[in-house]
């Protein structure tokens, strides 16, 4: 499938209140004028586009380290194998913009939107990076087949399906072989989620909801999952090996092939 047939698939499958948030008007900077802002920071300076509309631009390969994007807005715009590592992108509107090979390494997405997300397509094919970034309170549903999401601290996340949005309610978030070893997902909301053979060692699952989760094969070795929900999720192959709080969790005896947990 090429680009502008995925981006338009993508624009179409975003529902009308994510477009509602989207300024009827063009962004408020060129591309030439980001990179103007880009090229006058420091590392004592950085980059200050804090509220600014960017969307739609093509701002692929530019290198936002560091930079402050609190509040910005890149609705649709390409960040393609952009450098986002340890700016900070608390608020940001991510909603389908392009994040093939993307840096987040230590990014602060606090409360970030990352709705339909264009992952695949393209001729870039790697992955966009999350590991240790801060994604508290993120909304994100996307295909991350295999991203490396380590240490990421997805406290509070809305990563599920949201059940009252039926345009929503026909997607759902890939994390299938993706590396959440060491990560944080307190209180995050996974809801029918794909995560099968996922790397969870380690994790802090405190509380998450894994309901009707897709957890096939997947590796939570020494995660805690204190009052984690695994009501209806799928646990075939599931590794629990010396996980905490295993006696606290709820619904494995509601969950799938439960039976055959591995311990």
């Amino acid at each position: 499938m090429n680009e502008m047939l995925r981006a338009a698939i993508v624009a179409l499958a975003l529902p009308a209140a994510l477009l509602a948030g989207r300024s009827a008007w063009a962004a408020e900077l060129s591309t030439e004028q980001v990179l103007a802002v880009l090229g006058a920071a420091s590392p004592s300076k950085p980059a200050d586009l804090a509220g600014k509309d960017l969307s739609d631009l093509d701002l692929s390969g530019l290198d936002f380290r560091g930079a402050n994007l609190r509040g910005a807005s890149f609705f649709g715009s390409k960040l393609v194998q952009a450098n986002l590592r340890g700016a900070k992108l608390e608020g940001a509107n991510l909603n389908g913009a392009w994040l093939m090979g993307t840096d987040f390494t230590g990014a602060d997405l606090t409360r970030a939107s990352l709705l339909s997300v264009v992952i695949l397509g393209g001729s870039v094919k790697k992955m966009p990076i999350f590991k240790d970034a801060n994604m508290r309170g993120v909304k994100m549903i996307a295909d991350l087949p295999g991203a490396d999401l380590s240490g990421a601290d997805f406290s509070d996340a809305m990563v599920g399906v949201n059940i009252k949005n039926q345009g929503m309610g026909q997607m759902r978030t890939d994390l299938s072989n993706a590396n959440l070893s060491k990560a944080v997902l307190a209180g995050a909301d996974f809801n029918r989620s794909l995560m099968t053979f996922c790397n969870l060692g380690g994790a802090n699952l405190r509380g998450a909801n894994f309901y009707r989760v897709k957890l096939g094969g997947a590796d939570l070795t020494g995660a805690d999952v204190t009052g984690a929900n695994f009501t209806e999720a799928d646990l075939e192959g599931t590794v629990f090996r010396d996980v905490k709080g295993f006696g606290d969790a709820i619904g494995l005896d509601q969950a799938t092939n439960a039976s055959s947990i591995r311990r």
